[in-house]
């Protein structure tokens, strides 16, 4: 049987460039529930175009490695670089962005333009996933936060990077907090008393933009139902946006995907 030879940016829980000759939801299960390995999570993770080259990598000296075994099952996985892999990626050769829950089941994400308003100075989270895993709040939209954490001279970010906006409605949650102190955070990693006092410190200061909340977005603490609009790799002047799928498309196209959500 012949195989197709692909490859893959695993994004999250490392970040990694893969050649493998799996689809995509054999990928996700070999990775995440493998017979040579153990992890228990969320994998995410994006296909490239297979024809995509760069001269920081030696992809076509693994090209020849991706054959079946003896015994006819497909090359799994043969890794070509974990080092600073994102930021010599063409934004351009990203086709698809795939998320997997623990149990493998996967839902794909299709590239977009994106066009979703968001209100002037309203303050978000968001969560960097690779190659940095900061929990962020900041008063940026979801384009503008682009330009920022890939700013060369922001140094608490990378040339290119890939992130989230969580969907916290922070203002009201403060609002609750005073009527209840031992309200649940909307984020579990990060403490009520802790996001309320990072809001009122970015509020206090009209220069300050951002205020770190966590050194790790902790994203499987992280239900991909507190995904807001979707995700986004991002470098200096071009962006890739990944649109999140509705809880209802969920449930109506990949029931077991969001039963396990």
């Amino acid at each position: 049987m012949e195989y197709s030879n692909r490859l893959y940016v695993v994004l999250y829980p490392n970040v990694a460039l893969i050649g493998s000759q799996l689809g995509p939801e054999d990928f996700a299960k070999h990775y995440s529930i493998g017979p040579t390995r153990y992890y228990f999570g969320k994998v995410i993770f994006a296909e490239i175009d297979p024809e995509f080259r760069h001269p920081f990598f030696d992809i076509e000296s693994v090209m020849p490695d991706l054959k079946p075994h003896e015994d006819g099952q497909p090359k799994a996985t043969k890794f070509i670089s974990s080092y600073r892999v994102l930021e010599h990626i063409d934004l351009d050769a990203v086709r698809m962005l795939y998320l997997a829950t623990h149990e493998g089941y996967v839902e794909s994400l299709a590239p977009a333009t994106y066009e979703t308003p968001e209100e002037a100075g309203t303050v978000r989270i968001f969560a960097e996933i690779a190659p940095i895993r900061m929990m962020v709040l900041a008063d940026y939209d979801f384009e503008e936060f682009a330009g920022h954490v890939t700013d060369p001279k922001y140094r608490k970010g990378a040339p290119t990077m890939f992130y989230t906006q969580l969907d916290v409605d922070i203002e009201n949650f403060i609002r609750e907090l005073d009527d209840n102190p031992f309200l649940q955070s909307p984020v579990l990693s990060i403490h009520p008393s802790s996001l309320r006092d990072a809001f009122f410190e970015l509020k206090k200061y009209p220069d300050k933009h951002t205020k770190g909340l966590s050194v790790d977005s902790s994203m499987d603490a992280i239900s991909y139902k507190q995904i807001r609009n979707g995700f986004m790799f991002a470098s200096q002047g071009k962006t890739r946006f990944f649109p999140m799928p509705t809880l209802r498309e969920l449930e109506d196209n990949n029931y077991r995907f969001w039963k396990s959500l």
